[in-house]
Parts: structure tokens; sequence; C-alpha cells
């Protein structure tokens, strides 16, 4: 079952995101969901009901979350869905956004999907399996101090949580090599996963902006946990992900 899980969840990623590659830079329809900053496209929803209209074939029973079209509950199995992960950089045909889909068994993580159509990058993880990019094995990277560490952070549209943030930032700032914002939590994850960034925290989030990403970093052999340094769940607004060498560091600089 989880062979067919991966399977589909990786096809409907491919799918989704080479429409949407095949779309970027020309007239799209962007809306907005409450603040002014968070953005819908046409693409968005176009994406996700390929990618719920694979999954449903494939399999009718489970359960769906989705960023556009909400819940359909079903039994056992839950896929989370972002079809578009990133969507202010795509408006702007910034060539950060991805696909990310997640899969949960009983609630637990199974299957994580990531899917960048800019770069042609699939990252995939399976519970107890190990991570991957376009089928290679990843792993995290070595560093062991903060201040030799790339760190990624991304800003919620709540403006009371940018400002927080921003004090985050500042001491990250002072400790860190140095930070990047590129607006995509799903790819910010993997780039902890493979070894591009050392560590990510965020707030504000979502269960479908990191219901694949975190498992993906898990399975490479990071740590992932809220900025509490409490177990994570997709359902926790706050995230975590380093290498594991840097998490305590990254934890106590966020806390002092």
């Amino acid at each position: 079952m989880e062979e067919r899980i991966l399977k589909i969840a990786e096809e409907a990623a491919l799918e989704a995101g080479k429409y949407a590659f095949s779309r970027i830079g020309s007239t799209v329809e962007i809306s907005h969901k409450g603040a002014r900053n968070n953005l819908v496209t046409d693409v968005d929803k176009a994406s996700e009901k390929i990618i719920i209209g694979k999954v449903t074939e494939a399999f009718p029973g489970h359960g769906i979350v989705a960023e556009e079209s909400g819940e359909l509950l079903g039994s056992g199995y839950t896929w989370v869905i972002d079809p578009l992960d990133g969507t202010t950089n795509y408006a702007h045909a910034f060539p950060f956004f991805c696909v990310s889909i997640g899969v949960m068994k009983d609630g637990k993580p199974l299957v994580g999907v990531v899917y960048d159509p800019s770069r042609n990058e699939l990252f995939s993880a399976v519970a107890g399996g190990g991570a991957s990019l376009n089928g290679r094995k990843i792993k995290v990277s070595g560093i062991r101090y903060l201040e030799d560490s790339l760190i990624a952070t991304g800003f919620a549209y709540n403006i009371d949580m940018k400002m927080e943030n921003l004090g985050y930032l500042s001491r990250m700032l002072e400790i860190s090599q140095a930070v990047r914002r590129a607006g995509s939590a799903a790819l910010d994850l993997c780039y902890v996963a493979c070894g591009r960034f050392d560590g990510f925290w965020e707030m504000g989030l979502n269960p479908w902006d990191t219901a694949a990403g975190s498992l993906v970093v898990m399975e490479a052999g990071g740590i992932v946990t809220t900025m509490q340094n409490s177990h994570f769940d997709i359902y926790a607004r706050n995230i975590v992900a380093t290498n594991g060498l840097i998490h305590s560091q990254v934890i106590s600089t966020l806390k002092s």
C-alpha cells in the first residue's frame, strides 16, 4: 500500500507542478483570502483539482485536507494537499514554489512528496524508508555550530506574527552565518533535508504547509519540533526543523 500511495502522490505532484510551470508568467487570475497579502490564483485551484482527481480515482475511501477545497472525511488515510506553496512567488514569476502532498495514516505521517517544477526536483519520503531527491537518497548537513549555519525562515500573513518574528530574525542574524527568506515553507523544509539549509523556523503555518516537508526532514536524519521544543504534529502553528546537530542552539536562540 505504501508503494502505491507514494506512486500516486508523486504522479499527482508531477502533473500538477508541470501544469503550474506551464502557466507561469502568463495571465493568471489573482484573488485574496482574508489578508490582502494572502493570494490565491486560478492555478492553485486547477492544480488542486488535478491532485484530488488522481487521489479520489485511486483511493476513493481516503480523506483529503486541501488548502483551497477544505476537508473531505475518509477512513484511515488522509491526504494533506498544498497545490501551490509559494503562491505570492508564483504570482510574480519568482521561481520558488512547489506542490506539496503529505499522506497521514491514523494521524501519523506516512508519505511526503514535494515537487519543485522550476528545478524539476522531486523530494520524496516514506516513514521508515528514508528520503530522496529525484530518486537519490538525501541527508541533512553535518554543520555543528549555529555560527556556521545557513538558516531559513518565513513570515506569516498575520501582522502581529510578522512583527514578533522580526525579533527572532534579529537574534538569528546576530548568531548564524546568514538567514534566508525564500517564501515556500515546504521547499525550505526540503532544503534542510538535503543540506542546503541547516535549519528553518516559521510561525503561523497550516497542516498543508508542513505535512510533506516535515517527514522529508525527519527521514533525512533531521529533527522537527515546535519553537517551544515540544513534539511536532502537522496541526502545530509553528515549526523548527534542523539537521539535529544545531537544534538546541536554534531553540535557545529563539527563546533568548
